[in-house]
C-alpha cells in the first residue's frame, strides 16, 4: 500500500458524518467550507489530536506525566500519519516580561552578540537579560515601568469600612480580604477613615503587629495582619492588566499609575548592559528598531569572531520580514499582538528548522492580513512544503486556496447540516464546483453604487500614538465606515485609541477572547439559561436552582458535565458519557418537569434556530436568539460548551452579546475572522441593519467584500510600522478604485468584476 497519503476513515468527531478523506503528503492542502461545517473537527480534533497522542506514546512514563494529554478522537483509522507541528490562532498573552524578542528567541541571539562583540565587554549574555537579576534594572526589576498606587483612588476616606471605604472589587464589604481589616480589632468599623487617628491611619495603610482570626470551615485561622498598601502592591502591582476581567481592569486603571522607569528609561536593563555598544548602539536601541531595519543594521556590523552569531540573528530577523512582520520591534510586549500577528510570530521559529517529513497544521493564517500581505504568507506555506513537509491549512482566503495543491471543501451547511466532504480536488476544480465555496469564489466584490449620506462627522485631530503621524481624520456618522490598510499601518491604534474619545459611549467589539471552561455554555454566557430556569420554575412551581447543570439539579455522578473523565495516570484520560444521566447532565427528578412538553435537557439540546420556534413567547430569550442567528451561530446548540467553539465562533458570540440596542457607535475589529466567504453576506446584512436603525458602524477590516460594501473608506499606510501611520485615502469605494497610492485599491481593482488584470 502506498504511503504518499494520510488516509482518514470513519471520522465522527463532533458533527463529522462518518467521513473518509485522503490528504496527499508533501503537498499543501487547504481545508475550507462554511462556518461550522466541521473543518476544525477534521483537522484539529481528529488529525492533529491523533498525531499528538501517538507521538506522546513514544515517550517514557515519567515524561508523559508532564506532557499535555490528548484523548483519542472518534475515528476508525488514520494511516500514514506524520508528527504534527500545530500553529494555532491563540494570542500570545505571556506576562509583563514577555516580548516579541523573547518569545521568538531572537533576543537570545542579540544577547549573545552583544556579549561577544559589544564594547566595553561586560561579561556573559545573562548580563543583557532583563529577566535575569544580573541584567535587569534594579529599580523596576526588568519591567521597564514603575507602578504607584493612588491611595485616594483606592479608598474613600469619607466612608467607614462597613460603608465600603476600600474601593476595589476584591476588598468588597463582607469579603475575605475585607475581613482582614474589619476583624482585626484595630479599627471602629463604623468610623469614617477621615476620622482615623494618625496611628490608626498608619496601621490601616502600612501595617501593624497584630493577628487576625479569619473564619473557615475548620474554624478560625490565625493570619498575620498586613496593611492595605503593601498587600495591594504585593497582589496587584505585578499583574498584567490585559489579562484582567473588565470590572477589575477598570478598577486597576483607576488605582494604579504606570510610568516609565526613571533609572533605565523604560529599557528594562541595568546601567552596565546599557554601557556596552556595537556600532554605537546599545542592545536596547537595537530591540527598539523594527525587525527589517535591525536586520539591515546587523548585516552591516563588523563583529569579528562573532560573525556566525550575527548571521544567525540577521537570518531570523529576515524570516520575520518574510512573513509580513518586519514592522514589529523586538521589545514589543506579546500581550499587544493580534491573533494573526501571534500566529505568524509563532511560525518564525519553524522557518529555520531543517526538519523534514513533518505535518504543519495552521489555523487560518491569513487572519489579520491585508491582501497585500497574503502573498508573503502563501510563499511561506510553499517554502514549508518544498522543504519536504506536508502542510495542512484551515482557511477561507481565496488567495490561499488558489495556491493549494489539494483542497477539501466541507459542508454543505453548518452543524448538523455539515460534517461532509462536498469537494476534493485541485483549486481550479473548486472554483467551478456547485458548493458554497465554489459559488463564493465566482462571486467577487462590487463597490457599492449608492453609498449612504453621512448624518455628521466625528473629527479626530492630531492622532500621534505609536506610529500615527499627527493624523487628522473625519469619521462619518450614521453610515458604515471601513478602516483598512496593510497590517501594522495604524488602523487599530486610530480607531480604538481615538474614536471613543470623540464619541463617548462607543461600543468596541475587539479580538480579545472570552473565558471558556467545561461548564460555560452558549446558554450561560448569553444569560439565556437564567430566563429558561425562571420559565421552568414558574411553570412547575419549584426552585430555579434545579434547572442548571451547575447547581442543585446537576447529576451527582458527573457533577453536571454529562461526561465522566477517568484519569489513567500516564495514559490518555477516558472521556465517557455519564451512565447515570445518559449525558443529559440532570437528575431524573429534574427531568420530570417540563415546559411546553420539553425537559430542560431537551431545551439545551436545541439549536439556536430551533429554539427560536420554541420560545416565541419569551422576548428576553427570543431577542438573544435572533442576534445569535444574525451573526451566523444559528446551528449551535444552546448547551454547547464554549471550550468546543472555534476562535471565529467565540468572536461572533461576543459580537452577538454586545448587540443590544439601536443607536450609538459600534466599532468592530475584523469581524470576518473565522467567517467563510458565503457567511460574510450575513454579517454585512447585520451591519446594514445596525446602520439603518440609527447606529454608526466602524469596521477595521481587510476583507474586500466588506470594504466594497462600505459607505466610506479610510485607508491607512502606505506601509507598516514607521512606513505607515498616514492617511492614504478617504472617500467612497468607487473613488478608491482610482487611487494610485493605495495597496487596498490595487487589490480591489484586481478583485472587482469589471476590473482589468493588475
Amino acid at each position: 500500500m502506498a504511503h504518499d497519503r494520510i488516509r482518514i476513515s470513519g471520522a465522527r468527531e463532533h458533527n463529522l458524518a462518518d467521513i473518509a478523506v485522503e490528504i496527499p503528503k508533501d503537498r499543501l492542502t487547504v481545508v475550507t467550507g462554511v462556518s461550522g461545517s466541521g473543518k476544525s473537527s477534521l483537522v484539529f480534533d481528529t488529525v492533529a489530536a491523533e498525531s499528538q497522542r501517538q507521538l506522546n506514546e513514544t515517550f517514557t512514563t515519567f515524561a508523559r506525566n508532564r506532557l499535555p494529554r490528548y484523548g483519542q478522537p472518534d475515528v476508525d483509522t488514520i494511516e500514514n500519519l506524520a508528527p504534527a507541528i500545530i500553529v494555532d490562532q491563540r494570542r500570545l498573552r505571556g506576562d509583563a516580561r514577555s516580548t516579541v524578542g523573547t518569545i521568538t528567541d531572537i533576543y537570545s541571539l542579540m544577547r549573545l552578540l552583544w556579549s561577544r562583540a559589544g564594547r566595553p565587554r561586560i561579561g556573559s549574555s545573562n548580563l543583557f537579560s532583563f529577566n535575569d537579576p544580573q541584567g535587569m534594572c534594579p529599580r523596576c526589576a526588568g519591567l521597564g515601568a514603575v507602578r504607584t498606587v493612588d491611595v485616594d483612588g483606592l479608598v474613600d476616606r469619607s466612608r467607614s469600612l462597613n460603608e465600603g471605604a476600600i474601593r476595589f472589587p476584591t476588598f468588597h464589604v463582607g469579603g475575605w480580604m475585607w475581613r482582614t481589616y474589619a476583624d482585626s480589632g484595630l479599627f471602629d468599623n463604623d468610623k469614617p477613615l477621615a476620622d482615623y487617628t494618625p496611628a490608626e491611619w498608619e496601621a490601616f495603610l502600612h501595617g501593624a503587629a497584630a493577628t487576625v482570626h479569619l473564619p473557615s470551615r475548620g474554624g478560625p485561622v490565625p493570619t498575620a495582619y498586613e496593611g492595605l498598601l503593601p498587600r495591594f502592591e504585593r497582589i496587584w502591582l505585578p499583574k498584567d492588566p490585559e489579562t484582567l476581567k473588565p470590572k477589575a481592569r477598570e478598577a486597576f486603571d483607576r488605582v494604579v499609575t504606570e510610568t516609565a522607569c526613571p533609572d533605565c528609561e523604560g529599557t528594562r536593563l541595568s546601567a552596565a548592559a546599557l554601557s556596552s555598544r556595537i556600532d554605537g548602539r546599545t542592545i536596547a536601541e537595537g530591540a527598539a528598531m523594527e525587525a527589517g531595519e535591525l536586520a539591515a543594521a546587523v548585516r552591516g556590523m563588523d563583529v569579528g569572531d562573532a560573525a556566525p552569531v550575527a548571521e544567525a540573528l540577521a537570518t531570523q530577523l529576515e524570516h520575520m520580514v518574510g512573513i509580513g512582520l518586519g514592522y514589529l520591534t523586538l521589545d514589543r510586549p506579546t500581550s499587544t499582538l493580534s491573533g494573526g500577528e501571534s500566529q505568524r510570530v509563532k511560525t518564525v521559529r519553524h522557518l529555520g528548522s531543517s526538519l523534514t517529513g513533518m505535518l504543519y497544521i495552521l489555523d487560518e493564517p491569513s487572519v489579520g492580513l491585508h491582501p497585500h500581505d497574503v502573498s508573503r504568507l502563501t510563499r511561506l506555506l510553499c517554502r514549508l512544503r518544498d522543504k519536504g513537509n506536508t502542510v495542512l491549512v484551515v482557511e477561507h482566503d481565496p488567495d490561499v486556496i488558489a495556491v493549494a495543491d489539494h483542497v477539501v471543501d466541507m459542508g454543505p451547511g453548518a452543524g448538523e447540516a455539515g460534517g461532509r466532504v462536498v469537494y476534493e480536488g485541485d483549486a481550479a476544480g473548486l472554483a467551478a464546483a456547485p458548493t458554497a465555496t465554489g459559488r463564493a469564489l465566482r462571486d467577487r466584490p462590487v463597490p457599492k453604487a449608492a453609498p449612504r449620506t453621512p448624518a455628521g462627522w466625528a473629527r479626530i485631530r492630531g492622532a500621534d500614538r505609536h506610529n500615527l503621524r499627527a493624523v487628522d481624520v473625519d469619521i462619518p456618522t450614521g453610515v458604515l465606515t471601513a478602516v483598512t490598510g496593510v497590517a501594522g499601518s495604524g488602523k487599530s491604534t486610530l480607531v480604538h485609541g481615538y474614536l471613543p474619545l470623540v464619541c463617548p459611549g462607543t461600543t468596541v467589539i475587539d479580538q480579545r477572547g472570552i473565558r471558556v471552561s467545561r461548564r460555560s455554555s452558549l446558554a450561560t454566557y448569553t444569560g439565556i439559561l437564567d430566563v429558561i430556569r425562571r420559565l421552568f420554575a414558574r411553570e412547575n412551581g419549584v426552585s430555579t436552582s434545579l434547572f442548571t447543570p451547575n447547581g442543585e439539579g446537576a447529576c451527582p455522578a458527573c457533577e453536571g458535565l454529562g461526561v465522566v473523565y477517568t484519569d489513567l495516570a500516564f495514559m490518555d484520560p477516558i472521556v465517557s458519557t455519564c451512565e447515570v444521566c445518559g449525558g443529559t447532565r440532570f437528575t431524573d427528578d429534574v427531568l420530570r418537569y417540563r415546559l411546553d412538553g420539553r425537559t430542560v435537557a431537551d431545551v439545551l439540546d436545541l439549536s439556536v434556530r430551533r429554539a427560536l420556534d420554541a420560545f416565541p413567547r419569551s422576548g428576553a430569550v427570543n431577542s438573544v436568539l435572533v442576534r445569535l442567528d444574525e451573526v451566523g451561530l444559528g446551528y449551535l446548540a444552546l448547551g454547547q460548551t464554549l471550550n468546543t467553539l472555534s476562535g471565529g465562533e467565540r468572536q461572533r458570540l461576543k459580537l452577538a452579546d454586545e448587540l443590544g440596542g439601536d443607536g450609538g457607535v459600534y466599532v468592530f475589529d475584523e469581524p470576518t475572522t473565522g467567517l467563510h466567504m458565503s457567511d460574510v453576506a450575513d454579517l454585512l446584512a447585520l451591519l446594514d441593519r445596525l446602520v439603518d436603525g440609527g447606529s454608526t458602524v466602524v469596521v477595521v477590516e481587510h476583507d474586500l467584500d466588506v470594504v466594497s460594501r462600505a459607505d466610506w473608506i479610510v485607508d491607512l499606510g502606505p506601509g507598516p510600522g514607521r512606513h505607515g501611520g498616514g492617511v492614504v485615502f478617504q472617500g467612497t469605494p468607487a473613488d478608491l478604485l482610482a487611487e494610485p497610492a493605495s495597496e487596498t485599491a490595487r487589490h480591489m481593482r484586481r478583485a472587482v468584476r469589471t476590473a482589468q488584470p493588475v
